[in-house]
């Protein structure tokens, strides 16, 4: 399969500057995107720093590593989202099955949850996991309508935010106070919960991303919504991972024209990096549509992929990676 190795290091304009206030830069030296895959690297980047990189691709849960060709890591899974947690368990976002999973040390598969009240989920798209545990996901629906069940007290159909508590037991964190959530992040200091706001095939629809602070009791307070960013008419924020400095990095954007909804200005697509309080640091370009994901991995967490209509891409970066598993190399 071409592309399997590193066949181009793509020089493209990446917007690196000197960062105010002497902050510590973002990319390593000279740093340029670099492309390893041009198909199969559809969603969903986890670092493992035995297997490898794990993508959601063709159906699959794939396996990658820079000096081997793909495999699968496991058959048909049908997932989206996926990250490993504090004990190094891989948690996954099942649209196709409509649910939430873990996979065990072992290897068996945990089902975490398939409805909310009685209703299923429309289809789970990104998960995050705060230090206590808690775990955390959206539940976008995309595309046909027709099957989704879940609503509000009203009668309204719900595309909401929930958390799979300590206990097992789900609580709805957001129901309408985003248009259509997708990306999930629990910063690094555990006071906010980052949500990517994506409508993007609808007129006017949300293209944001929020910043909401949490509660003791892993709920959130809906009234601290801050808006971080907002992509206009482009295509709106999806994945996102953030460093040990705490600073976001976001993919997002558009190359080309998606009409009627979706417009590449005034935001192409590519990585946008955001500081702890919000603030755009950094943009770098992403020749191919969509920008879908990005993570840290490599062994001293210093690479960041990035998913992009299937194809994979790496950045090197100044500062590691914050993730649950595994930790940072200090």
């Amino acid at each position: 399969m071409a592309g399997l190795l590193c066949i181009a290091v793509l020089l493209i304009q990446s917007g690196c500057r000197t960062l105010p206030n002497k902050q510590t830069p973002i990319w390593a030296h000279h740093a340029t995107p670099v492309e390893w895959l041009t198909e199969g690297a559809g969603e969903g980047p986890a670092w493992h720093p035995e297997l490898g990189l794990l993508f959601s691709g063709n159906q699959n849960i794939q396996r990658w590593q820079p000096s081997r060709s793909i495999a699968v890591h496991r058959e048909n899974a049908g997932t989206n989202g996926l990250l490993f947690d504090h004990h190094g368990r891989l948690l996954a976002c099942e649209p196709a099955q409509r649910r939430v999973t873990r996979q065990e040390l072992d290897g068996t598969l945990t089902v975490l949850t398939t409805n909310y009240q009685g209703a299923r989920y429309n289809t789970p798209n990104d998960i995050t996991v705060d230090e206590a545990g808690r775990i955390y996901f959206s539940d976008p629906r995309h595309g046909d309508r027709s099957s989704m069940e879940m609503r509000d007290g009203d009668g309204n159909l719900v595309e909401g935010v929930y958390c799979i508590q300590l206990d097992g037991s789900v609580t709805r964190v957001i129901t309408h106070e985003v248009d259509r959530p997708n990306g999930v992040l629990v910063s690094r200091d555990g006071k906010y919960l980052y949500v990517a706001d994506n409508n993007n095939n609808t007129h006017q629809g949300a293209r944001k991303l929020w910043q909401f602070k949490f509660k003791s009791d892993g709920t959130l307070n809906l009234r601290s919504q801050k808006l971080i960013f907002d992509w206009k008419t482009s295509r709106g924020p999806d994945g996102m991972t953030q460093d040990v400095l705490g600073r976001v990095y976001v993919a997002a954007g558009l190359n080309k024209d998606h009409p009627p909804h979706e417009t590449r200005d005034p935001h192409p697509a590519g990585i946008y990096v955001f500081s702890a309080r919000g603030d755009l640091l950094d943009q770098v370009s992403i020749p191919n549509d969509e920008v879908t994901n990005c993570a840290f991995g490599g062994d001293d967490l210093k690479t960041l992929y990035i998913t992009a209509g299937g194809h994979l891409w790496s950045m090197k970066t100044a500062v590691a990676g914050d993730l649950p598993w595994p930790p940072a190399k200090h």
